[in-house]
């Protein structure tokens, strides 16, 4: 794993997140209770029917190519708050941290489950929250993948 999961740098601002993503390919974002946990695992479970997939669930943050020319913040920051909802559905302990890795398999809501996981950095709260101005001040709509009818 390289770096420990306990001592991992924090990405404090979306322009730093933002150049990583534009250099390197094969990162995804995690929101969990951290590495640490989630890499004795090495799996998600599908919370509908308790199947352990083959690998963690995460986002991809690799940006497609029919995004053309658009600002790359703009996607990184639509990618980050896709999932926002996560610490309050879930457990408040709920954090995003990124990761290198592959994708080994598709889980039940098309998301990439990854394999070979290199934890690379924790994202900052202050992350998360530049990133949902800056969705939220885009002409269209959009929100949060939150599925909570309540929510």
């Amino acid at each position: 794993m390289g770096t420990q999961a306990g001592v991992l740098p924090t990405f404090t601002s979306l322009d730093e997140l933002t150049r990583l993503v534009t250099r390197r390919r094969c990162l995804y974002v995690r929101w969990s209770r951290g590495p640490e946990r989630d890499l004795t695992a090495v799996s998600s479970t599908d919370d509908l029917t308790g199947v352990k997939l083959p690998g963690l669930s995460a986002g991809s943050l690799d940006v497609e190519d029919w995004w053309g020319e658009r600002p790359v913040d703009i996607w990184v920051a639509r990618k980050l708050y896709d999932y926002c909802h996560l610490p309050r559905l879930k457990d408040e302990r709920t954090r995003p941290w990124l990761l290198h890795g592959h994708e080994a398999a598709r889980g039940p809501d098309n998301e990439p489950l990854v394999r070979d996981v290199e934890p690379l950095g924790w994202i900052a709260d202050s992350v998360i929250a530049q990133a949902s101005r800056i969705v939220t001040a885009q002409p269209g709509r959009w929100g949060p993948l939150d599925r909570d009818p309540a929510g």
